[in-house]
């Protein structure tokens, strides 16, 4: 059964949709089989991997609302081993029209019931709040991993996430992890980047992922091109920082994942942090 990670922070320009973008991308050099899944109606994902959304006729949006099959909205990229549920911005009203269904914190967790067999990952990336969409996200996540980018303010409103997380595991889904905390946007230079770091180790020990993802050039223009970093410039300080961010969200996970079938085919965990220390 594959394992569902949910990328979540309510704070905008944290680096979620590079996160879960770089990850899946590196999961998949790493032959594994991952399903990215873009939560977010600003479509950042599902453009960072070369897919208009303009051109979305299935996708997230479809499969929230139950009205498609899941295996029907996945696509594949031209990323090896990695396959997406795309998002348009008509996903903004599914926080609209999922208000009065019953269990409406589980039409994701149930939808991906259906194919989450065919892939050894499913990453979410989920948009900067704490609405309906991203309460599914972590409904039907077995773990979430927050970015945390090394600027001033930069544990403002995680408190919030993580009481939100809190709630999640109380009301919908008590077997929620916390995947890690991942330190982004890192710069080695500035004394402030050095004290977030500090600041963040120091409040949240193993939580915290070994890989800092160091802030670079290249990072930033990959998604103009419509490509991930790994496929944009293997050689880059960014592409290495996610290969090893993938290598240790690996060793974290430890176990071999079975084979699985094509995505097209049809075919109990604490609530404790992973120590990461």
């Amino acid at each position: 059964m594959g394992k569902i990670v949910a990328i979540a922070n309510q704070k905008g320009g944290v680096g979620k949709t590079t996160t879960a973008v770089n990850l899946a991308a590196a999961l998949g050099v790493l032959e594994k089989r991952v399903l990215l899944i873009d939560a977010d109606p600003q479509a950042n994902a599902t453009s960072n991997l070369g897919v208009d959304p303009d051109k979305v006729d299935l996708g997230t949006y479809q499969v929230l609302e139950h009205t498609t099959e899941p295996a029907q909205a996945v696509l594949e990229t031209s990323t090896p081993n990695v396959w997406l549920l795309a998002s348009h911005l008509d996903l903004v009203a599914a926080e609209i029209e999922l208000v009065d269904r019953p269990k409406r914190e589980h039409m994701l967790r149930k939808a991906l019931k259906k194919i989450r067999d065919n892939f050894d990952y499913i990453v979410i990336d989920c948009a900067p709040s704490l609405g309906l969409i991203t309460l599914n996200a972590l409904t039907a996540a077995d773990s979430v991993l927050i970015p945390i980018q090394c600027e001033y303010f930069a544990l403002e409103g995680l408190g919030k996430l993580l009481n939100t997380v809190k709630s999640v595991q109380q009301l919908h889904n008590p077997s929620l992890d916390i995947e890690g905390l991942l330190l982004t946007m890192y710069d080695g230079r500035l004394r402030l980047s050095n004290q977030v770091m500090e600041e963040v180790k120091a409040h949240f020990r193993q939580m915290v992922f070994k890989t800092v993802i160091q802030r670079n050039v290249r990072l930033s223009e990959a998604p103009s091109y419509g490509e991930n970093i790994l496929m944009y410039d293997a050689s880059s300080t960014g592409a290495a920082n996610y290969l090893n961010l993938a290598q240790e969200f690996l060793t974290n996970n430890e176990a071999e994942t079975p084979e699985r079938s094509a995505p097209n085919e049809r075919g109990s965990k604490s609530p404790a942090p992973k120590n990461h220390g």
